[in-house]
Protein backbone atom coordinates (compact mmCIF):
# COMPACT_ATOMS: atom_id res chain seq x y z
CA UNK A 1 0.00 0.00 0.00
CA UNK A 2 1.63 3.39 -1.31
CA UNK A 3 1.03 6.86 0.70
CA UNK A 4 0.66 10.09 -0.97
CA UNK A 5 1.61 13.12 0.37
CA UNK A 6 -2.68 13.76 0.82
CA UNK A 7 -2.77 10.19 2.88
CA UNK A 8 -0.01 11.69 5.04
CA UNK A 9 -1.77 14.84 5.90
CA UNK A 10 -4.71 12.91 6.65
CA UNK A 11 -3.41 10.41 8.64
CA UNK A 12 -1.48 13.25 10.70
CA UNK A 13 -4.83 14.95 11.06
CA UNK A 14 -6.49 12.29 12.37
CA UNK A 15 -3.68 11.96 14.73
CA UNK A 16 -3.30 15.25 15.80
CA UNK A 17 -7.46 15.35 16.28
CA UNK A 18 -6.85 12.02 18.69
CA UNK A 19 -4.10 13.51 20.47
CA UNK A 20 -5.93 16.45 21.24
CA UNK A 21 -9.45 14.58 22.28
CA UNK A 22 -6.78 12.33 24.97
CA UNK A 23 -5.68 16.22 25.93
CA UNK A 24 -8.94 17.13 26.56
CA UNK A 25 -10.39 13.92 28.46
CA UNK A 26 -6.94 14.77 30.90
CA UNK A 27 -7.88 18.14 31.57
CA UNK A 28 -11.32 17.11 32.85
CA UNK A 29 -11.16 17.61 37.25
CA UNK A 30 -12.41 14.41 37.74
CA UNK A 31 -10.59 12.62 35.35
CA UNK A 32 -7.46 14.32 37.04
CA UNK A 33 -8.94 13.58 40.46
CA UNK A 34 -9.14 9.59 39.01
CA UNK A 35 -5.56 9.55 38.13
CA UNK A 36 -4.55 11.14 41.42
CA UNK A 37 -6.05 8.43 43.29
CA UNK A 38 -4.89 5.86 41.27
CA UNK A 39 -1.30 6.93 41.39
CA UNK A 40 -1.69 6.97 44.95
CA UNK A 41 -2.67 3.51 45.36
CA UNK A 42 -0.55 2.10 42.85
CA UNK A 43 1.95 0.31 45.48
CA UNK A 44 -1.51 -1.45 46.97
CA UNK A 45 -2.47 -2.10 42.97
CA UNK A 46 0.88 -3.77 42.59
CA UNK A 47 0.52 -5.57 45.72
CA UNK A 48 -3.00 -6.81 44.71
CA UNK A 49 -2.06 -7.93 40.94
CA UNK A 50 1.10 -10.06 42.53
CA UNK A 51 -1.33 -11.90 45.03
CA UNK A 52 -3.56 -12.59 42.68
CA UNK A 53 -1.33 -13.78 40.05
CA UNK A 54 0.26 -16.35 42.52
CA UNK A 55 -2.93 -17.39 43.56
CA UNK A 56 -4.27 -18.12 40.13
CA UNK A 57 -0.46 -19.86 39.38
CA UNK A 58 -1.56 -21.75 42.17
CA UNK A 59 -5.04 -23.05 41.73
CA UNK A 60 -3.85 -23.25 37.69
CA UNK A 61 -1.27 -25.72 39.09
CA UNK A 62 -4.03 -27.60 41.13
CA UNK A 63 -6.22 -27.41 38.17
CA UNK A 64 -3.80 -29.68 36.12
CA UNK A 65 -2.51 -32.18 38.73
CA UNK A 66 -3.86 -35.38 37.92
CA UNK A 67 -2.79 -36.88 41.48
CA UNK A 68 -4.26 -33.62 43.30
CA UNK A 69 -7.74 -34.32 41.10
CA UNK A 70 -8.18 -37.66 41.92
CA UNK A 71 -7.31 -37.54 45.39
CA UNK A 72 -10.25 -34.79 45.90
CA UNK A 73 -12.45 -36.88 43.86
CA UNK A 74 -11.57 -40.15 46.11
CA UNK A 75 -12.04 -38.17 49.22
CA UNK A 76 -15.31 -36.74 47.85
CA UNK A 77 -16.57 -40.45 46.53
CA UNK A 78 -15.65 -41.91 50.41
CA UNK A 79 -17.52 -39.15 51.91
CA UNK A 80 -20.92 -39.15 49.74
CA UNK A 81 -20.84 -42.89 49.69
CA UNK A 82 -22.07 -43.65 52.88
CA UNK A 83 -24.84 -40.83 52.91
CA UNK A 84 -26.13 -42.22 49.74
CA UNK A 85 -26.57 -45.83 50.86
CA UNK A 86 -28.49 -44.66 53.46
CA UNK A 87 -30.57 -42.43 51.29
CA UNK A 88 -30.77 -45.82 48.70
CA UNK A 89 -31.67 -47.81 51.45
CA UNK A 90 -34.47 -45.97 53.00
CA UNK A 91 -35.89 -45.50 49.65
CA UNK A 92 -36.07 -48.90 49.38
CA UNK A 93 -37.41 -49.27 52.51
CA UNK A 94 -40.21 -46.83 51.92
CA UNK A 95 -40.85 -48.43 48.64
CA UNK A 96 -41.03 -51.52 50.09
CA UNK A 97 -43.48 -50.72 52.83
CA UNK A 98 -46.24 -48.95 50.91
CA UNK A 99 -46.02 -52.33 48.42
CA UNK A 100 -46.53 -53.93 52.09
CA UNK A 101 -49.23 -51.84 52.96
CA UNK A 102 -51.03 -51.64 49.54
CA UNK A 103 -51.07 -55.58 49.12
CA UNK A 104 -52.40 -55.70 52.88
CA UNK A 105 -56.47 -55.16 52.71
CA UNK A 106 -56.97 -56.12 56.82
CA UNK A 107 -59.28 -53.65 58.65
CA UNK A 108 -56.73 -52.20 61.73
CA UNK A 109 -58.88 -53.06 64.84
CA UNK A 110 -58.50 -51.39 68.56
CA UNK A 111 -56.72 -55.04 69.36
CA UNK A 112 -54.36 -54.53 66.40
CA UNK A 113 -53.72 -51.35 66.93
CA UNK A 114 -52.78 -51.92 70.74
CA UNK A 115 -50.72 -54.67 69.56
CA UNK A 116 -48.91 -52.44 67.21
CA UNK A 117 -48.39 -50.16 70.62
CA UNK A 118 -46.27 -52.44 71.92
CA UNK A 119 -43.70 -52.51 68.97
CA UNK A 120 -40.08 -51.00 70.14
CA UNK A 121 -40.05 -49.62 66.53
CA UNK A 122 -43.60 -47.84 67.17
CA UNK A 123 -42.68 -46.68 70.75
CA UNK A 124 -39.70 -45.23 69.22
CA UNK A 125 -41.36 -43.22 66.49
CA UNK A 126 -44.12 -42.21 69.06
CA UNK A 127 -40.88 -41.03 70.92
CA UNK A 128 -39.40 -39.44 68.50
CA UNK A 129 -42.80 -37.98 67.20
CA UNK A 130 -43.35 -36.09 70.63
CA UNK A 131 -39.88 -34.85 70.90
CA UNK A 132 -40.02 -33.45 67.37
CA UNK A 133 -43.88 -31.70 68.28
CA UNK A 134 -42.02 -30.34 71.79
CA UNK A 135 -39.22 -28.82 69.91
CA UNK A 136 -41.86 -27.05 67.16
CA UNK A 137 -43.86 -25.71 70.10
CA UNK A 138 -41.07 -24.43 71.73
CA UNK A 139 -39.94 -22.51 68.94
CA UNK A 140 -43.35 -21.24 68.10
CA UNK A 141 -43.71 -19.67 71.52
CA UNK A 142 -40.55 -17.81 71.25
CA UNK A 143 -41.36 -16.52 68.43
Amino acid sequence: MTTTPQTQGAEQAVDAQKAQDVLDQLMKPEVQQSLTTLVDNLPKLTEMVTTLTAAYDFASGLAKDQVFINDTKAGIVEFFTPVVDKAKGLASAAIEAGDRAEADTQAVGLFGLLKMLKDPQVQKTLRYTQAFLNVLAERQQQR
